[in-house]
């Protein structure tokens, strides 16, 4: 009898050693995919039509690093794509800038504006390799969301920073391309009995800053903005998502999608969300802007629990009577 528990014992303590070294993340996305779907796109004639999206949250994000009032020596662009940011960004507010990307073409095609001093770097999202504390910013425009190791990432990103650097990225939001999605999965539901992921999960809103917390940011920004763009039809959407190297890269997607099926998700999408006297259809990108900055030793600081003189529960009563709160200076 105690040979026999001893062997469960140790057969168990090989499972859990087994569980233990298995990853904390699932895999959703097929990172190999993706960077074969960047490729082609990359490697198409008119690649630049359909820039016209990632150009726009490009120069928007570009926007928020200029309000940050300072000068960068070192930052970094991960999954530049082909320079959406760089292309905005001056010499003046960043000395040096490194570009990464998994796909090759595509970071070949990224340039700078002139005098911005600027490095590539063939190298995944998923697989950052920058010394701890070397970088001042870094920058991240509708790349992440191809990430499987979300939380990981952020955390290897917020080694990379410096004290009191900043993290600046954008993504897209958990709303994107609902109307696609759900006339999809209607048509797919009445015609074969189920329904299969066509369109990539997104990351939601409310789950961005408590990963950004448990990577250790601290003076989170968080901020969405949609983007409605108008298509002849449902056709055109998916074409222009290819374009953009934007298809779906999901483990689990279908290989094939049936023409009965599609003609049906089009007919849907016209009914349920075209605009009656507007030709075409809308597609909706949510776009999530995250600002977060590494802690360091000159940022403001929250007083000490128990030194404030007045309740927050007594402020309504206080403005009422014309009151006014006692400030001491010499603290």
């Amino acid at each position: 009898m105690l040979k026999t528990c001893g062997k469960r014992l140790k057969n168990n303590c090989g499972a859990w050693r087994c569980l233990s070294m298995q990853q904390s993340h699932m895999n959703i996305f097929d990172r190999n995919a993706k960077r074969l779907q960047k490729e082609r796109a990359a490697l198409n004639t008119d690649v630049a039509l359909y820039d016209y999206l990632k150009e726009e949250v490009g120069f928007r994000l570009a926007d928020r690093v200029f309000d940050i009032k300072r000068e960068f020596k070192t930052a970094a662009d991960i999954g530049c794509n082909r320079g959406y940011i760089s292309k905005h960004i001056l010499a003046e507010c960043v000395e040096h800038l490194t570009l990464t990307d998994t796909s090759a073409t595509m970071l070949e095609q990224a340039h700078g504006t002139p005098g911005l001093k600027i490095s590539k770097l063939l190298q995944d999202e998923e697989q950052l390799d920058f010394e701890e504390n070397s970088m001042d910013l870094i920058i991240s425009s509708l790349s992440l969301h191809w990430v499987n190791d979300l939380p990981g990432c952020f955390s290897r990103i917020k080694r990379s920073l410096k004290p009191d650097g900043v993290f600046i990225a954008s993504l897209f939001g958990g709303d994107t391309l609902y109307e696609l999605r759900s006339s999809l999965q209607l048509a797919e539901l009445e015609r074969k009995g189920g329904i299969a992921p066509h369109v990539s999960p997104f990351t939601q809103i409310r789950d961005i800053g408590s990963l950004l917390n448990r990577a250790g940011f601290t003076m989170l920004t968080i901020d969405t903005d949609e983007v409605v763009i108008g298509y002849p039809s449902m056709f055109e959407l998916m074409w222009d998502l290819k374009g953009m190297a934007e298809n779906n890269a999901a483990f689990n997607r279908p290989a094939h999608l049936s023409r009965e099926t599609l003609l049906a998700a089009s007919a849907i999408y016209k009914e349920l969300y075209g605009k009656p006297n507007d030709e075409g259809v809308p597609a909706t990108f949510q776009i999530i802007y995250l600002v977060g900055w590494k802690p360091g030793p000159n940022q403001p600081q929250p007083l000490p629990r128990g030194t404030a003189e007045v309740s927050l529960k007594d402020l309504g009563n206080i403005f009422e009577k014309g009151g006014k709160i006692k400030i001491d200076t010499e603290t």
